[in-house]
């Protein structure tokens, strides 16, 4: 019998359609939306609540993390023997409760919402359910271990710049932030709204260590040519790189949050300019 998902009971989908909810509010500047989504990810996944534990589940198997196939399958059987340790049915009454909560506070189109992960989060739906069969198990479980080995590439290559465009460095510097998003700024936000869940400390790891390469990236297009022999323009990136140094001791907000992605734009742009031209 075909295995039907019903991504309304799946923890993860929800948490993840919620994330993106209050990303896309954050871009087009409506913090009452934002809010709202952020008070449903903190009101539903507090920690010891079942729907925390169903979620930590899938994030153990989702979450890529470039490890041994020992390890992994380590890590999927620890997985699957907290799942059965999950109140059943305390978890379907906590999945009805926001199922109802999203559809009043916000509107059911958040399940909607796409979700680059779908795929993967069906297939260890599939993994936890009684109804797979032992074959089928078998053949999923390999698919997670395998996705749970895999490096994770990087979000750009680190190229040499030998000819960045003024016009186009300045154009990217000054205007505002309604681009599509790039992999890194996915991934920034997403730690983010996350941080409303974990009391930041992924995300502090993260913009830590992007800052660190921001810097690094920025330091060194102060040497290209085109930046060098323009008193403003490096004016301007020495002033960046000062401040994103200062967000070391400040509480990260949604001002630090777009300066940040903001300067992974320009970023990108110096490069990708330079590997063009």
């Amino acid at each position: 019998m075909k295995f039907r998902h019903n991504k309304k009971r799946n923890s993860a989908f929800v948490y993840e359609a919620l994330v993106r909810e209050a990303t896309v509010a954050i871009m087009k500047n409506n913090p009452k939306r934002k809010e709202v989504a952020i008070g449903l990810l903190k009101k539903h996944f507090q920690n010891g609540t079942s729907l925390k534990k169903d979620l930590d589940c899938y994030r153990s198997l989702y979450e890529n993390q470039d490890l041994d196939r020992l390890t992994c399958e380590k890590i999927l059987k620890e997985v699957k023997l907290q799942k059965r340790m999950i109140n059943s049915q305390g978890l379907f009454q906590q999945q009805s409760d926001l199922i109802r909560d999203v559809n009043v506070a916000l509107a059911p189109t958040v399940f909607n919402n796409f979700v680059p992960n779908y795929k993967t989060l069906a297939t260890i739906a599939q993994i936890f359910s009684d109804k797979t069969s032992p074959k089928d198990q078998v053949i999923l479980e390999n698919t997670i271990v395998v996705n749970m080995g895999e490096e994770t590439p990087p979000s750009y290559a680190d190229s040499p710049m030998d000819n960045v465009l003024y016009k186009t460095f300045l154009k990217k510097f000054n205007a505002k932030y309604n681009h599509e998003l790039l992999d890194e700024q996915k991934e920034l936000l997403g730690y983010y709204i996350s941080s409303f869940v974990d009391n930041s400390l992924q995300l502090k790891m993260f913009l830590n260590e992007e800052i660190k390469r921001l810097k690094t990236q920025l330091k060194a297009a102060s040497e290209v040519d085109e930046i060098k022999n323009d008193n403003e323009m490096l004016q301007k990136t020495h002033q960046v790189v000062e401040r994103l140094s200062s967000y070391s001791g400040e509480t990260i907000n949604d001002d630090v949050l777009i300066t940040v992605m903001r300067t992974q734009a320009l970023v990108k742009e110096i490069y990708s300019n330079g590997n063009h031209h």
